[in-house]
């Protein structure tokens, strides 16, 4: 389950950078999608798991 979290994050984070790059303006959902990420990177960070 854990490693689940820190894919996700990493593919919210890889989408965010697409859109903020790329130049396309879509509003808070980028913004909310890179909380969640890091949100996501500090739970599994707390947690003291290492990535596989």
């Amino acid at each position: 389950m854990g490693n689940l979290l820190y894919t996700i994050a990493v593919i919210l984070i890889i989408i965010w950078a697409i859109g903020f790059l790329g130049g396309l303006v879509t509003g808070s959902i980028i913004h909310l999608l890179l909380v969640i990420a890091v949100i996501a990177i500090i739970v599994r960070l707390i947690q003291g798991k290492k990535p596989l």
